[in-house]
């Protein structure tokens, strides 16, 4: 083997991975995750395969879209490569229940025997690590989505002091929101001085958003997409701390120095 074959073979040994299931109509978060992925390339890289999600509501055809045999059979695709984690990048157990995310984590688990983990669980490990218990939500759905949403906070033990929303179904509809639109919903999340502002749909870039809207409103901001590259790049051993995309990528130093 050359020198440069060894090298490669070396550096493509020491890459922790991590498979992404995504929504199949989401055109937000595997570009996101790229770009947020760029300072650690050569130690982590994503890889996604998708399930059939077109649109999030109260309703049978909807919760249909979520049953775990259709996530563990596409974990089952994204094992056939090496990795180290796998999570479900999407948000439906934050209206749909923690514990359908807890058993669907156990499930792909005893399929792969890969560790996994979900967007929903991510949220609440950064509010429990970081002690913050008054949310507000930023929300791209409809009226009755959001309020089951607020339900299962409060189940959880948090107090959700308001909530703004878009009163959007279509999940194409939510990718295609303008950044003046998703900036009047951080501003309407924020009215109440909670703890923070949680923005819930993996498909709502508030991502980009994040560093201005945090400087406006002097509230921290626990997006979608970014909490869940932190917890795709824990469960991988990375220890990550990304400037450019707010303080919680920046790391709990910065996020202690603003309280």
């Amino acid at each position: 083997m050359t020198d440069i074959a060894s090298a490669r073979a070396t550096t493509s040994a020491a890459i922790k991975r991590v498979g992404h299931i995504t929504p199949s109509s989401n055109t937000a978060l595997e570009p996101l995750t790229y770009a947020m992925n760029r300072t650690l390339d050569g130690q982590l890289a994503h890889h996604f395969t998708r399930i059939s999600v077109t649109h999030l509501a109260l309703s049978d055809s909807s919760d249909a879209q979520f049953q775990t045999e259709r996530f563990v059979a596409a974990a089952r695709l994204l094992a056939e490569a090496p990795l180290d984690a796998i999570v479900w990048n999407g948000t439906s157990a934050s209206w749909r229940g923690l514990e359908n995310d807890l058993s669907l984590c156990e499930a792909i688990m005893q399929e792969t025997g890969i560790p996994a983990s979900t967007s929903t669980i991510a949220f609440y490990k950064a509010f429990r690590e970081n002690n913050w218990t008054r949310i507000g939500l930023a929300l791209p759905y409809t009226e009755d989505v959001s309020q089951q949403i607020v339900t299962e906070y409060t189940r959880q033990g948090l107090r959700v002091t308001g909530s703004a929303s878009l009163g959007l179904r279509e999940n194409v509809d939510i990718g295609a929101a303008r950044p003046d639109a998703i900036r009047q919903v951080l501003r309407g999340a924020a009215v109440g001085q909670p703890d923070c502002i949680a923005v819930v749909c993996t498909n709502f870039n508030a991502t980009e958003l994040v560093e201005e809207m945090e400087a406006e409103l002097g509230i921290p901001i626990v997006d979608s997409i970014a909490v869940t590259f932190l917890e795709a790049c824990r469960l991988a051993g990375i220890d990550a701390r990304i400037p450019g995309w707010g303080r919680l990528l920046a790391g709990a130093e910065m996020i202690m120095q603003t309280k």
